[in-house]
């Protein structure tokens, strides 16, 4: 006789970190990074501060968590059959994700708490903008660096976003596609 063993879809793992990451989104949209300590998450996610501390270990680990979670499959890499018009669509679309008041919350909270911040805010970009250059080399086109079309997009991007208060218009994104493309 075989046992079947299926594996439980959630659990109290699931919703202990559902309840945490929910927190976090929520106390850094809500105020000033300073007050996202693990007592106010715990409190806020209805957990005892031992639960957070053993799981994540400090606020930079937890938010480097949440941020990888959050960032991670949100915009969908397009496939319109060039490298303009996937670069074109997914820049509006990163674009206009950097334009929600809470991403940006989050993001600079995350950023803000050490080095690995900043790499769980934009790796899942990083990695998109890779299968879109590898596709379009794949179908035979010229393509850029990818380290170059990081620096021409998602520099400009991420920093008007972030640092200027000035989120990008999905517009002002395509041009950026297009200056990458000319050069």
């Amino acid at each position: 006789m075989t046992e079947t063993i299926q594996a439980r879809p959630g659990g109290r793992s699931a919703r202990v970190r559902a309840a945490v990451h929910r927190a976090v989104e929520e106390l850094a949209a809500a105020g000033p990074a300073e007050t996202l300590t693990i007592p106010a998450v715990a409190a806020r996610a209805g957990v005892h501060p031992t639960t957070v501390y053993r799981r994540w270990g400090s606020v930079a680990q937890l938010l480097a968590d949440v941020a990888t979670s959050r960032f991670s499959g949100d915009v969908v890499v397009p496939d319109s059959g060039s490298l303009a018009g996937d670069l074109e669509r997914w820049m509006g679309d990163v674009a206009t994700d950097l334009a929600d008041p809470d991403v940006l919350a989050l993001m600079r909270a995350t950023i803000g708490s050490g080095p690995e911040g900043g790499c769980a805010c934009t790796a899942d970009r990083h990695e998109q903008l890779g299968a879109i250059i590898e596709r379009e080399k794949a179908r035979g086109g010229r393509v850029p660096e990818l380290e170059r079309a990081v620096d021409m997009l998602l520099g400009p991007l991420y920093y008007r976003a972030i640092f200027s208060g000035r989120p990008a218009s999905s517009d002002w994104a395509r041009g950026l596609v297009a200056a990458l493309l000319a050069g």
